[in-house]
């Protein structure tokens, strides 16, 4: 696939003109949804023998995204990262029956779900691409994701995606997305300014509609097809889906 049409390194698009992208990394660079499933799996088989398929599909479901709730109190400081995954774990047992003991217990679960979970980590197959297509255009790119840096550079160092330099996590500024500060350092960061920078992740709230009214521009990755009556930002399937976006001039 040929590279975007550039100027000196500004990308013309039917996005307008393109200095710069940030991309959100869970979910939209990394398949965190597969990692999670498949580390939950592995730390709970002893306690769930003989589960059906059907019954590790609502598993996984309840662990990513029926508890995201608990997340949401760990960006607001009300626990600590390590508790919200015991809680979501706990949720999830717990439907089936299955409660976590506090102490010994607890903690050797949270351990083997972490230690798991770093060996499933994998980017989707379409970053590589995007990320060559922006290399060869000479256009900066970046991520700003809502948890603290330094765990999120060993996820993208564990995907292979070392060539994204310029992280911001939420202990970076010590607020977290949607507030408006968190995008415009990364705009900072890459040198770009915030109308001439794409941000793109799959979380329409969060990073479509959060980038936008920070005066970003703000592309929704939605993979999963996901029905939003109403939205009338800009959406794609797919990082390629984007790369094909982009190569339409303005």
């Amino acid at each position: 696939m040929p590279a975007p049409e550039t100027r000196n390194g500004v990308l013309a698009s039917g996005l307008g003109v393109i200095r710069g992208v940030l991309f959100d990394i869970d979910d939209t660079l990394v398949d965190l949804e597969f990692a999670m499933t498949a580390a939950v799996r592995d730390a709970s088989e002893h306690l769930l023998p003989g589960l059906d398929q059907a019954g590790w599909e609502k598993f996984g479901r309840i662990f990513t995204r029926e508890t995201t709730h608990y997340y949401d109190r760990y960006l607001s400081g009300e626990l600590s990262f390590n508790e919200q995954r015991l809680l979501r774990g706990r949720a999830a047992l717990g439907h089936f029956g299955v409660e976590l003991e506090e102490g010994e217990q607890s903690h050797h679960w949270v351990s083997s779900y972490a230690s798991q979970q770093h060996g499933y980590i994998r980017a989707f197959d379409d970053v590589t691409p995007l990320l060559d297509a922006l290399d060869a255009a000479g256009i900066p790119y970046g991520a700003v994701s809502n948890n603290v840096h330094d765990y999120q550079r060993v996820k993208l160092d564990a995907a292979g995606l070392e060539r994204i330099g310029v992280l911001v996590g939420t202990d970076t500024l010590g607020v977290p997305k949607p507030d408006p500060a968190i995008y415009l350092e990364g705009v900072r960061r890459l040198g770009t300014g915030a109308g001439e920078t794409l941000y793109v992740g799959d979380n329409r709230l969060l990073d479509a509609e959060g980038s936008t009214a920070a005066g970003l521009l703000g592309v929704w990755l939605n993979r999963g097809g996901e029905p939003a009556p109403g939205y009338t930002g800009h959406e794609v399937g797919s990082l390629l889906e984007l790369l094909d976006l982009l190569e339409l001039l303005a």
